[in-house]
């Protein structure tokens, strides 16, 4: 039987639908990618819950904004020293131990954020240590993570992997914040803590199911030799350099969420500050959701540096904006725009660097995309003291696409970059081909 003569455009329309949805291929054929998926977006979940409740019980205890802010300053320093030294680990010991390892201490730090909650009089001292103990694990552990990724996927799935896996943070990023504030107003500290631990516990039952993943016979130990190694071979990779250095310069130059609460403000409209926070967040969201054009790109640094500068060009339109609803729109496509750089990138890493660097890699690549955040919220707050709150942010979109156009500039192999034709890529994925008979994962 043929198709019906009065919808002859349903299979095409069906066609262009599938094109825009997520590619599922690393979930059709690998079960550890599945496994590790579905454990990260419990955790990350649990994690939110403890991201709000954390700061909220710090302003109950002391009553000050700087002792609020101070959690950010405890963590810094364990994320940059354990990132890089979690990268070394990751290329010397097995993956799967160290996930495992790390996602059990997360869960005895919400345990003793718990038992604190629980007290007569809660103590505050706990509450830094957690915070830069948790920054630590999360430094180690996310090289790994990373890591881990090339062993399970298929080189050619790689790009899906990214966005599936940028799935799995966003629709942490809008959901947990909403229901961590829920949680704390009517339940309390004490049941958010509770959550986060309950779902530790089930990513680790849910980690214990991966195959071992063991150091590469290569591999360096750990050491500051081996980190030295690992940033010299990012060093002599222009196109890598241009990925961490375009994301530090757009987060650092144009991220605006210290003085969003000011925007509110500003904009008489103090009602969307939880709509501003989710507007980033929501905008990655949707470029995940309708991701699957993104198997089909092949010139990812363009797109990065594309992704880069209308991120910058989205911020200034967001600082100009004197409409909240325009201000809300703009924010949700700097999301999108965010989101897309992050997927090529993670593709480029992915699809490029050899087995044996991975980890030390991923441990700079983590410093490149949580200590430019960090840093971009001093940089808001000091430039909207100087000057004002709209100037700040669309002052710093202004820079971010001068910076993004002059790094472009200066490093013109990340312009070339193609993965068809790329020799690090063509080298990664002819091991990889030739590794798999033997019964690695591909």
């Amino acid at each position: 039987m043929t198709p019906s003569d009065d919808a002859p455009s349903s299979p095409p329309a069906a066609r262009r639908l599938r094109t825009l949805l997520p590619d599922l291929a690393p979930w059709r054929t690998s079960p550890d990618f599945r496994r590790l998926w579905v454990a990260g977006i419990v955790t990350n979940f649990g994690s939110f819950l403890t991201f709000v409740a954390l700061p909220v019980q710090m302003k109950e205890l002391t009553g000050s904004a700087v002792a609020v802010g101070a959690i950010g300053a405890a963590e810094l320093v364990p994320l940059i020293v354990f990132g890089l030294y979690g990268g070394a680990l990751a290329d010397a010991l097995d993956k799967r131990k160290l996930i495992l390892c790390t996602e059990a201490g997360q869960g005895l730090l919400s345990a003793g954020l718990l038992l604190n909650a629980l007290l007569p009089h809660p103590v505050v001292w706990p509450l830094y240590a957690v915070a830069a103990l948790s920054a630590a694990l999360v430094a180690i552990q996310r090289p790994a993570l990373d890591a881990l990724v090339p062993r399970i996927v298929a080189h050619e799935h790689l790009p899906a992997a990214a966005a599936l896996n940028s799935l799995r943070w966003t629709v942490g990023g809008v959901a947990g914040p909403a229901v961590a504030g829920l949680v704390v107003a009517y339940a309390g500290l004490g049941w958010a803590y509770a959550a986060d631990l309950v779902t530790f516990a089930i990513s680790v039952a849910l980690a214990l199911g991966l195959a071992a993943s063991p150091a590469a016979h290569e591999a360096a130990k750990p050491s500051l030799r081996s980190i030295a190694e690992g940033a010299r071979y990012a060093w002599s990779r222009k196109e890598l350099l241009g990925t961490y250095t375009i994301d530090l310069a757009a987060m650092f130059l144009a991220f605006p969420l210290a003085v969003l609460p000011f925007l509110a403000d500003d904009l008489d409209a103090e009602w969307s500050l939880g709509l501003m926070y989710a507007s980033v967040p929501a905008g990655s969201l949707l470029v995940s959701l309708t991701s699957g054009w993104t198997s089909r790109i092949h010139r990812h640094g363009r797109m990065v540096v594309l992704a880069a500068a209308c991120w910058g060009l989205a911020m200034v339109a967001a600082g100009a904006a004197h409409n909240v609803w325009l201000v809300l729109g703009f924010l949700t496509l700097a999301g999108g725009f965010d989101m897309i750089s992050g997927i090529f990138r993670a593709a480029m890493w992915n699809q490029t660097i050899p087995d044996e660097l991975r980890g030390r890699l991923a441990g700079i690549e983590l410093l490149s995309y949580s200590v430019g955040p960090q840093l971009g919220q001093v940089r808001a707050g000091t430039m909207a003291a100087w000057t004002t709150v709209r100037t700040s942010i669309w002052s710093g979109g202004v820079l971010c696409v001068a910076a993004v156009g002059a790094l472009a500039l200066c490093l013109p192999k990340l312009m070339t970059y193609d993965v068809r034709t790329n020799e690090h890529a063509a080298r990664l994925r002819q091991t990889r081909e030739a590794a798999a008979p033997a019964g690695r994962a591909s």
